[in-house]
């Protein structure tokens, strides 16, 4: 009889070291409906990977869970090695998790530059402090740079307000990127946004640092097969296919399913 080894925490540990962001397991329940089901997913460090899927798919629910917003059902999910399953959203952004939302959440009444100072500031050591930021500040240096990033230096000492929807989901990248994050989640940043806009935004993620991996929602296929490494594919709360992007784009089921064509053609 052969005797398999002991399987240990440690082990485990290990075999998770290499990724970025892993899910074991998954699963999201809201009563008895079940939003998310044994999901599993490793995304590499500096990996781009798209989730798409029609509305109601759990890309959304997925993202909840994995930035601490909602705590999965069951599962386990893993940053850079470490369990961070039960940790409170606060705790997985000082770690270098960011993210953007589908709503903008910015400071209205403020300039784009004080929007991103305001960023950089609120995860610095000194994010207490009653002090007005001077030119030499290093966080409002660290600022000025995001923003001439994602293309906004002409616009810096606009309010934002006054920015162009596009400039404003430029404006949320910006903010993402402070702190110096080590994984960001993009959730649907080319919505509403305008041909020309689009093309704004595929230039700067694909600008973004390559240490820096992100998972983008998106439900504009273009956008996210162009910014994309790899790709993932979700239906009913489950994973449906993974794959390169021309994989995912020329596979019939997914046409089927994604784009309402039919499978045989």
């Amino acid at each position: 009889m052969t005797v398999e080894p002991i399987r240990t925490a440690s082990q485990a540990d290990l075999n998770s070291a290499g990724y970025a962001l892993e899910l074991r397991d998954v699963s999201k329940k809201f009563g008895a409906l079940q939003a998310l089901g044994g999901i599993n997913m490793r995304v590499a460090p500096g990996e781009r990977r798209a989730v798409l899927g029609s509305n109601g798919a759990g890309k959304t629910t997925l993202f909840n869970c994995i930035t601490g917003d909602f705590l999965p059902t069951t599962g386990a999910i893993r940053f850079f090695g470490e369990d961070v399953t039960a940790f409170p959203a606060q705790e997985r952004i000082r770690r270098g998790l960011r993210r953007t939302y589908q709503i903008s959440l910015l400071f209205n009444g403020l300039s784009v530059l004080d929007n991103v100072y305001l960023a950089c500031r609120g995860v610095s050591r000194g994010r207490f402090s009653f002090r007005r930021p001077q030119h030499s500040d290093a966080l409002m240096q660290t600022a000025e740079e995001l923003v001439d990033t994602v293309n906004l230096a002409d616009v810096r000492n606009v309010n934002v307000d006054d920015l162009s929807y596009g400039q404003q989901r430029q404006l949320e990248i910006a903010m993402a990127l402070s702190g110096a994050p080590r994984f960001i989640l993009f959730d649907e940043p080319a919505a509403g946004l305008s041909p020309t806009e689009r093309r704004e935004l595929i230039g700067i993620l694909t600008r973004l640092p390559s240490h820096v991996g992100f998972v983008i929602i998106e439900h504009d296929m273009d956008v996210a097969l162009r910014v994309s490494d790899s790709v993932t594919m979700m239906h009913n709360g489950r994973i449906f296919k993974e794959g390169k992007p021309a994989e995912i784009e020329n596979d019939p089921e997914v046409q089927a399913l994604y784009l309402g064509g039919s499978a045989n053609g």
